[in-house]
């Protein structure tokens, strides 16, 4: 049976410091993403249950970074909420054209009864969802007024561009101006039980109250945080080991691949973060919604030793110590990658030079006290190891990652060697990163 009834979900990606920014102060950027994660995810499942009970088309509105394609972000949500929805991207414009632009939308498209809501309000649950569209058969108009004097929720049985021009948006007198306009285009209007949204910190208690066991959940000890650029091929190796884990998160940075990399990574249970390219900025992205207590940041192409979360915790008790990393194994049969191992092994725990494909972990305090990892087109990973050797001890668990020596095999050992050692000098001497990443790329 066609439905003609539509509910339209207005979201975003959780994207820290550019989502729920007035809860900041009180959470942090990642925290008030994290918040915007369970808050979207716990509306949706009000949906769920509204459509156990009557047919309903869903459509979520989606506001889109200025810095990612439409598709791209489309996919991002996807990858996140699953693909069971409809996904449209919000229009630019302030919150009334984008409303005025989802109705004009659902009504071109046939529908005869549309409500639009937030994921801000905890209280709106599947019967008021139902109560919504039962009020929209006998009146024009429904909304459901927020107490901070806006609103959660508004049904329409036809378009009324005039409901959303000439309101001050996000002030205390959103509800009063809509039912003013309401009046002067003679609409019949259902008042929906008021609730609270949830968009100060003042306003954190309402949600506490209601799902104190969202709130409350384990913090994990151990976030892994694996930047990736097509490697869909190589994910499952890697991850399957880890996102059963308890007491570990793990989360999966794409640098918007080609291939199926996100799908991979969030079918296999990582939490996944589109981001541009570039290894810095995706890892930086990823500790900004990380939760553990250690951060540990991965090459999608190096698999952790077994027991990892026991020698994270060893090698970071060690008196001293600010940061840890393993020994390496480099997987393949060419002669002298042995050699090449010994040598890295005895770099990095004689001169404590860790690079990044050695599993580089450290407490995520002292990670934001650093500053996170500098946005270098290369390098970025030796920049990081040498300012955090100023200001302690960089310990080496007895234990190797193994990482793939396609590098190795493509270029052969002395090649690889070369460029690497090429790359240090030239970033000592003071050559440009963008300079040395163009040559670096040229050569591989």
């Amino acid at each position: 049976m066609e439905t003609r009834d539509q509910l339209i979900l207005f979201t975003r990606y959780p994207l820290p410091g550019r989502t729920k920014t007035r809860l900041i102060p009180a959470l942090g950027a990642a925290g008030a993403a994290a918040l915007q994660r369970q808050m979207t995810e716990h509306t949706l499942n009000q949906v769920r249950s509204l459509l156990a009970q009557r047919i309903v088309s869903v459509e979520i509105w989606f506001a889109a970074e200025e810095s990612a394609s439409t598709e791209a972000a489309r996919q991002q949500m996807q990858d996140w909420l699953g693909s069971d929805w409809s996904y449209q991207a919000q229009p630019t414009g302030d919150l009334g054209l984008r409303m005025a632009d989802a109705f004009q939308h659902a009504f071109a498209a046939g529908m005869q009864q549309v409500v639009i809501i937030g994921t801000d309000c905890p209280g709106l649950d599947a019967s008021r969802l139902a109560q919504a569209f039962a009020a929209l058969t006998s009146h024009d108009l429904v909304v459901g007024p927020a107490t901070d004097g806006g609103y959660y929720l508004i049904g329409l049985r036809q378009a009324v561009p005039a409901l959303f021009v000439d309101i001050d948006w996000g002030t205390a007198t959103v509800f009063s101006q809509t039912m003013a306009i309401a009046e002067r285009c003679h609409l019949s209007v259902a008042v929906l039980d008021p609730l609270t949204d949830i968009d100060r910190p003042d306003d954190l208690s309402v949600w506490q109250t209601l799902h104190p066991a969202i709130v409350n959940r384990e913090r994990p000890f151990l976030s892994i945080i694996i930047p990736a650029l097509n490697e869909a091929h190589v994910l499952p190796e890697i991850l399957l080991p880890l996102v059963q884990q308890p007491a570990v998160e793990v989360i999966v940075v794409d640098g918007t691949s080609q291939d199926s990399t996100a799908t991979v990574a969030a079918a296999l249970g990582a939490t996944v973060l589109v981001s541009p390219p570039g290894r810095a900025q995706q890892m930086n992205a990823g500790a900004a919604i990380a939760q553990g207590e250690v951060l540990l940041f991965l090459h999608a192409d190096t698999c952790l030793p077994d027991g990892v979360v026991d020698w994270v915790q060893k090698t970071l008790a060690q008196p001293g110590t600010i940061a840890g990393a393993f020994e390496l194994q480099i997987a393949g049969t060419l002669k002298g990658l042995c050699w090449i191992e010994r040598g890295v092994n005895w770099r990095s725990r004689y001169w404590q030079l860790p690079y990044g494909d050695q599993g580089l972990f450290l407490r995520a305090t002292t990670f934001r006290e650093q500053g996170g990892f500098p946005e270098l087109p290369i390098m970025e990973d030796y920049a990081f190891v040498q300012q955090l050797k100023s200001r302690g001890r960089i310990a080496i668990a007895p234990v190797p990652v193994v990482t793939s020596g396609r590098r190795w095999q493509k270029l052969g050992i002395l090649k690889t060697t070369l460029i690497n050692q090429l790359m240090i000098v030239g970033y000592w001497l003071g050559v440009s990163p963008h300079r040395l990443v163009r040559w670096y790329r040229g050569q591989l």
